[in-house]
């Protein structure tokens, strides 16, 4: 994992972190003269540009680096992991791409054999064949209630409509 910090704003340079399982390696920005590091609490190697932590514990800590008048400081809060395996871009692009693959060919597939169903009777639990429905016939009309049909508008015209 590479990560890049800014380091201030209007001088644009950046401290470079690259984090292998627990070992986290910084970059000054620095690149002339003598650089010295400080890092409270801390037990790092420090190379020329580079200062490396072994064994890091993602607990944050203040890195500094200096030389002669310029000094650039960063505060790092990584979090680490012994057993986390690295994957590069093409890698992941992959994965993704035979997962949503596979992904469409299962829909494919239920869909192709479950449209060939829609036609087929299924059988029933119970074993018997089944015949035509019986259909019921419509209930008896209360004649209390008959709808007005045409032609038997007379029963109904002495009804007056009632203004309330």
């Amino acid at each position: 994992m590479l990560v890049s910090f800014l380091v201030d704003p209007s001088s644009n340079k950046e401290f470079l972190v690259e984090i292998s399982g627990t070992t986290v390696t910084i970059t000054c920005p620095l690149t002339e003269g003598s650089i010295s590091w400080q890092s409270p609490g801390t037990n790092g190697v420090s190379d020329a540009h580079k200062y490396i932590i072994e064994n890091h514990d993602s607990s944050p800590i203040s890195v500094s680096c200096s030389s002669s008048a310029k000094k650039y400081e960063m505060y790092l809060h990584a979090k680490v992991c012994a057993k986390c395996a690295e994957l590069d871009a093409l890698t992941v692009t992959g994965i993704i791409s035979a997962d949503i693959l596979i992904t469409f060919g299962v829909l494919t597939l239920i869909y192709y054999f479950s449209k060939d169903r829609k036609g087929r009777a299924s059988t029933s639990a119970g074993g018997r064949p089944r015949g035509q429905k019986m259909q019921r016939p419509p209930p008896v009309p209360n004649p209390d209630y008959e709808p007005i049909r045409k032609g038997q508008r007379e029963v109904y015209a002495g009804l007056e409509s009632r203004g309330f």
